[in-house]
């Protein structure tokens, strides 16, 4: 390979039998590589011939270089890890075959210098102080934290031209508030750790746990501040769950006796309800540690969960059986890498069989993981950055240099790798683990990671995201609820109401024969009923309670109760205490009040059948319709029998009976009758049947309208005392008080009914239902229905059983079981309501359509008859005037029309001269005869 190819492209091969590779290899410091006697060995087993020809080569490489060699850089590297960790292991081995690979490309001269932090921060901080203070390095790697950069950077603020590659397994994206460390030459060599939480997030809420437990090392990261804990809780909360505990751990190193303090803490965490727990930002050391007293005290049976993350998931290849042996049934999270390329495939032989030689004792498990790969990556990249920037610029080298690594794309954003990781969920069993999901932020879960790959096309066509099958601790196959009760030997105690007035909802009975105590009710079948559907056992035994409702729900709050079933009201106030189911049925407060009966035998009552705009519709219509008829009769000269107006009424009576006794002989007569009788047919069929109803059914009203009715009147109102709707009535209705009446029994209300004592009675919905059930005659509804609610069950604040119960009263609403068990209830009850409510005359609006249609059939049958009838009139005046003129009967006409006037003008002005003659002799007093 050139040195133009390597510093371009990025790219290394791997020649395993290359003697560059064994020069320097032997030219490392033995205390990095080998124990004293290891390296005896090796080189005892050399032989002469071999060594001869790798000095050969490696004298005639050094001569080959010439005066290149000066124009190569020289980079000085330093390095921080915990040789202690498996992690740091790795480490350590991937960055001694990086060095091998550079040196063998040609391409750069590194001196490392590697310190050895041993778990500790102050020992990380103060190694990397030393290596830029004494050792000069440009560059240094490890697992050196945000809080460890921030404290190296403050104390070499004036030498600035050093870079930090963190490879710790998360990357964390500083806070862009002006307080928040700003270090701009501080690049992480991991993932966003906000990823990590959506991954675990996903995973809880794939199984709708809602409590999880958050477990972490103490000194790991920036766990100390519980920063983890709030980015975990804020990605939860998406999925409908929270953290309910968080516990952190210390470190084995820091511990005089670690068995005493794991096993205090994990009783502590026995003791309470949850049972999932998340282990993240663990070391591998203290995981081990950590699922060894899990498993010698029973929290890996039946029942729990536990999740862990890339720390120690990625790891699970180099533990041994023993330690799966007590994680059977763990859910981890793994970053996935792609294993079957060449290079790869290359990579974890040389890594194998160097792991093999330093650490003979852990050769068996010596595959390389994610760790190990990144920083074989890391050092690549800073050899890419180094051979084209000075060190002043390596950091903005280092970010803009872009390839694919055997970790993945090797591409910075934010100070961090920008390449969205794909995870694979694993589940440990026997003696490894098993694939069950791959997962992404972009896709979610996907059953097989090439489907993953092309998880567009699979979004399209709706693909249903599945997680494979998973061995749950103690060898469940179904998922485990995610929590339990804190003894679980005793079943839960549900406390139900003794002394409800409505004991069809809950009834309390003590068979003395058996001594017995026997409860039923609708509430109680319709608890058992969801039981059933919950997708897991749960003991119970109920336990009256003699108290109010409220006392019973404070109860539940005070831990006294585990849970309370029966026709308990859905109210705002007491969510502060307690939580509720869906309610297993609708509810409201109604007002019931006795009925008042109208008057059944009225003069005119037949005339309330139809409303006054319809009778007098009705009246106009048939007339006109009749009227047109034998105008159309008439005009034709074939029916006789309609000349006369009697004649005309008379039809239009008989026309309604269909008796009429005239035959309709003109065809335009007949069209225009035809609709009015199709519309007379309706209207009396329609008379008909309302008049019936209201002859044979009573009509009633409420003996009280409103509330508003009640209060201006004073009234007194009943309702039941022990249930929530006495403050209901108080506060927001604003009766008096001492205008209710509190009644303990369903039989009680027709009492107080019948003897005045109250006016109206207020239930909420079910319990109306019941009486008026029981109580069909002479009583009804009446007002509107106030606050909606319902029937639930009540739970502890924050117990997951209450979202457990609620799916499955949703699951029975859906099977109409509901509806089943409230028709039963209702049915014990032999009342058949004979009361109908008024709602008042038939009008116009249903025949509005035959009225028009009649109507425009009459109009258009009028007009072509006074058309007729106009032109035969024109034409009998044109006949006329012909004769008169043909006989000369008009010329003797106008003359004798013409003397007639003018006798009567001479006539009248004779007339005139007497009257004024007259008129002077009188007033002169002379009298002419």
């Amino acid at each position: 390979m050139t040195n133009e190819n390597c510093c371009i492209d990025g790219s290394f091969e791997f020649d395993e039998l290359d003697p560059a590779n064994y020069i320097t290899f032997l030219r490392l410091p033995l205390d990095w590589r080998l124990k004293e006697s290891q390296a005896e060995k090796l080189r005892n087993s050399m032989s002469w011939g071999l060594l001869v020809l790798l000095l050969l080569v490696s004298s005639s490489l050094a001569n080959g270089r010439g005066d290149n060699t000066q124009q190569h850089r020289v980079a000085t590297i330093g390095a921080v890890v915990d040789f202690t960790s498996r992690v740091g292991k790795e480490q350590r081995i991937a960055m001694d075959l990086a060095i091998q690979d550079l040196l063998h490309s040609n391409c750069l001269t590194v001196n490392l210098d590697l310190r050895d932090s041993q778990g500790n921060s102050a020992k990380s901080t103060s190694a990397a102080i030393n290596l830029l203070n004494d050792k000069k390095v440009e560059v240094i790697i490890g697992t050196l934290t945000m809080q460890e950069a921030a404290v190296v950077s403050e104390i070499e603020i004036r030498k600035a031209n050093f870079t930090i590659l963190s490879l710790t397994s998360t990357a964390i994206k500083p806070s862009p508030s002006p307080a928040s460390l700003q270090l701009p030459n501080y690049l992480q060599v991991a993932n966003d750790i906000v990823i990590y939480m959506q991954c675990l997030a996903a995973l809880v809420g794939h199984f709708q746990w809602r409590k999880v437990t958050a477990l972490y090392e103490q000194n790991i990261d920036f766990s100390s501040n519980s920063g983890i804990i709030t980015l975990l809780s804020d990605s939860l909360k998406l999925v409908n769950s929270e953290i309910e505990h968080h516990q952190a751990f210390p470190t084995l190193s820091s511990l005089s006796d670690p068995n005493a303090l794991f096993d205090e803490e994990l009783k502590k965490l026995r003791s309470k309800r949850n049972r999932v727990f998340i282990v993240t930002q663990f070391s591998l050391n203290s995981a081990v540690f950590l699922f060894r007293k899990a498993k010698e005290m029973g929290m890996m049976g039946k029942g729990y969960v536990w999740i862990v993350t890339d720390e120690i998931a990625s790891l699970l290849d180099s533990v041994d059986d023993s330690v799966k042996y007590n994680m059977q049934g763990v859910i981890g999270i793994k970053t996935n890498f792609i294993e079957s390329t060449k290079n790869f495939a290359k990579f974890k032989t040389r890594f194998r069989r160097l792991y093999g030689l330093q650490y003979p004792e852990e050769e068996e498990n010596s595959s390389p993981s994610i760790f190990a790969l990144r920083t074989y990556d890391t050092m690549h990249a800073i050899a890419l950055a180094m051979k084209n920037a000075a060190s002043k610029y390596l950091s903005q080298e280092i970010v803009s240099t872009e390839f694919q690594g055997l970790s993945g794309m090797m591409q910075f954003k934010n100070g961090m790798l920008s390449q969205s990781p794909t995870f694979q969920i694993i589940n440990v069993f026997g003696r490894s683990y098993s694939e069950i999901a791959f997962w992404s932020p972009h896709f979610g879960f996907s059953d097989n990671r090439n489907k993953h790959l092309d998880m567009k096309e699979r979004t399209n066509h709706n693909y249903v995201q599945v997680l494979g099958p998973i061995n749950w601790p103690g060898g469940l196959q179904a998922p485990p609820k995610g929590w339990t009760l804190v003894d679980e030997e005793r079943p839960m105690k549900i406390g139900i109401p003794a002394r409800g007035a409505f004991n069809q909802f809950v009834k309390v009975t003590y068979d003395q024969n058996t001594n017995q105590t026997r409860i039923t009710g609708f509430s109680i079948d319709m608890f058992e009923a969801a039981v059933k559907n919950l997708p897991y056992q749960m003991p119970y035994v109920f336990v009256p309670f003699n108290g109010s409702y409220d006392e019973l729900v404070e109860q539940v709050y005070y831990k006294g109760l585990d849970a309370a079933v029966g026709d308990i009201e859905v109210i705002a106030y007491r969510y502060h205490y307690v939580e509720f189911s869906q309610p297993y049925i609708s509810s409201g407060l109604e007002m019931i009040v006795p009925v008042k009966s109208d008057k059944l035998k009225e003069k005119w009552m037949f005339m309330k059948a139809f409303s006054k705009t319809m009778w007098f519709l009705m009246i106009i219509i048939h007339l006109s319709v009749c009227f047109v008829v034998c105008f159309i009769e008439n005009e034709h000269g074939q029916n006789f029998e309609l000349k006369r107006i009697g004649d005309i009424l008379w039809f239009s009576v008989t026309v309604l009976f269909f008796t009429q006794r005239e035959r309709v002989q003109s065809n335009l007569a007949r069209l225009v009758l035809a609709p009015w009788l199709l519309v007379i047919l309706l209207v009396v069929a329609t008379f008909t049947a309302s008049l019936s109803s209201m002859m044979t059914i009573s009509r009633v009203q409420p003996s009280v309208l409103d509330v508003e009715t009640l209060k201006k009147g004073n009234g007194t109102v009943g309702c039941n005392g022990n249930s929530v709707i006495v403050r209901y009535l108080i506060d927001v209705l604003e009766f008096r008080p001492e205008n209710i009446k509190r009644i303990s029994a369903i039989s009680d209300y027709p009492k107080a009914f019948e003897s005045g004592e109250i006016q109206a009675a207020f239930f909420v919905a079910p319990h109306a239902k019941v009486f008026l059930a029981c109580y069909c005659k002479g009583y009804m509804k009446a007002g509107p229905i106030y606050k909606p609610s319902g029937f639930a069950f009540v739970f502890p604040k924050g117990s997951p059983l209450a979202i457990d119960m609620s799916k499955a009263i949703v699951e029975v609403n859906e099977k109409k079981q509901v509806e089943l068990l409230e028709r039963q209830m209702l049915s014990s009850f032999n009342c058949s309501p004979s009361l109908n409510s008024n709602d008042g005359p038939i009008g116009y609006e249903p025949f509005s359509g035959l009225f028009l249609i009649s109507g425009l059939v009459c109009a258009f049958g009028l007009l072509v008859t006074s058309g007729r009838k106009a032109d035969r009139l024109l034409q009998n005046m044109s006949c006329i005037r012909a004769i008169l003129i043909k006989t000369r009967t008009l010329t003797w006409v106008f003359l004798y029309l013409n003397q007639s006037y003018r006798q009567s003008q001479k006539h009248c002005s004779t007339s005139s001269i007497l009257e004024t003659c007259s008129t002077r002799n009188m007033s002169s007093g002379v009298i002419v005869i």
